[in-house]
């Protein structure tokens, strides 16, 4: 696995249990997931010559992020199985280049267009209204690389950067949803249930699993649209595709991410087959697990890092508080608003399971009762 942050890290939990050895390339010796795999190399994921000797002796080679540049994806492909392959990463890493292609098969996505210039970002508010979104086409997560703006003076300094961007009408969205898939090699492909997402400055904090009070007919069509994507570009592994939901329940397309994703960390107590194992799955093209979750209610909540750095001392009294509250700290260093971990909640009533995730979250990070 290229990258060895929290996502290499929990997936090394699922290749211990199924017996494969994982090795990762690490920036450095300190990264979550150089701490507990045994395989360690370290390297620049930017530099074609690292790669190469990361993946030799390798099966498969895999990401835990979408930055390894595209040339050196396809160079490595001569060379060994990597999943998934540039053709279908490309989407991940460029917004431009994802959209066009959503478009082309049909996939629901807001008004978008390519923009280089003030005349071209004017021009599409005119016809598509104000604000606007507007995006960098490659990198950028968590709210990095998004801007909301409404004029074309307001977005000069941006339009002056250089950066390759791409403009989309304001969806008027009820909520974030979101549908992780897994497809193998030879095409077997498999849902986990729609859940919804919840945002706080362009970070998710909280994941309901399932999404509440979504129409079967309407969830049904959001994992049918996942798992067309991931048919369509030729996906192997773990597919997320993060959704708006319309008024109406309808759905559009926001973001794509081709590898274990935020959104399915819930699956590792929450479902039969934790989202970590199904990638190890798809990747070594074996059969898929099933995706069913093993509680009505499932609900995540991401822990980001306050003023207060000691953290452990605090296990006592959410661990005594409730017994059923699963840990997860991804052996970060603590920094105001960094993802160091999440809670996991499991259970029949979903206002008693979001409580009982948002306590254990809360007097994690700071201390406090809630």
């Amino acid at each position: 696995m290229v990258g060895a942050g929290q996502l290499a890290r929990m997936t090394q939990q699922a290749a211990i249990a199924l017996g494969v050895e994982l090795r990762v390339l690490a920036g450095a010796p300190d990264e979550s997931a150089a701490r507990v795999v045994g395989g360690v190399q370290i390297g620049d994921y930017r530099d074609l010559a690292a790669l190469r000797e990361f993946a030799r002796g390798c099966d498969v080679v895999t990401f835990d992020h979408e930055h390894v540049p595209s040339e050196h994806v396809e160079a490595l492909a001569d060379e060994v199985a990597v999943r998934p392959g540039a053709a279908a990463l490309v989407h991940a890493q460029d917004k431009a280049v994802m959209r066009e292609r959503l478009s082309a098969i049909g996939a629901p996505c807001p008004a978008w267009a390519r923009v280089a210039s003030a005349g071209e970002l004017e021009a599409f508010a005119r016809e598509h209204g104000r604000p606007f979104v507007l995006k960098a086409a490659r990198g950028g997560y968590d709210g990095r690389g998004v801007w909301v703006f409404s004029s074309a003076d307001e977005a000069a300094e941006v339009l002056a950067s250089g950066t390759p961007l791409i403009v989309e009408e304001l969806v008027p969205y009820e909520r974030e949803l979101a549908v992780v898939v897994a497809r193998s090699p030879h095409g077997q492909g498999v849902s986990y249930p729609v859940v919804e997402t919840v945002q706080k400055d362009g970070i998710c904090v909280e994941v309901i699993a399932p999404a509440q009070g979504l129409d079967p007919e309407h969830a049904a069509q959001a994992q049918h649209v996942a798992l067309k994507i991931a048919n369509e570009l030729g996906v192997t592994g773990v597919l997320a595709v993060e959704m708006f939901q319309l008024p109406g329940g309808r759905v559009v397309v926001n973001e794509l991410a081709m590898r274990p994703h935020n959104s399915g960390h819930w699956t590792i107590e929450g479902a039969r087959t934790s989202q970590f194992e199904q990638h190890l799955r798809a990747v070594l093209d074996l059969p898929l697990g099933s995706p069913s979750p093993v509680a009505p209610v499932v609900v995540m909540a991401n822990l980001l890092g306050g003023e207060d750095p000691d953290v452990y001392r605090r296990y006592e009294h959410v661990m005594a508080h409730d017994p059923g509250i699963k840990i997860h700290f991804y052996g970060k260093e603590v920094r105001p608003g960094r993802k160091i971990g999440h809670v996991t909640a499991l259970g029949t009533d979903v206002d008693d399971v979001r409580a009982r995730a948002r306590h254990a979250a809360v007097h994690l990070m700071t201390g406090e009762y809630v």
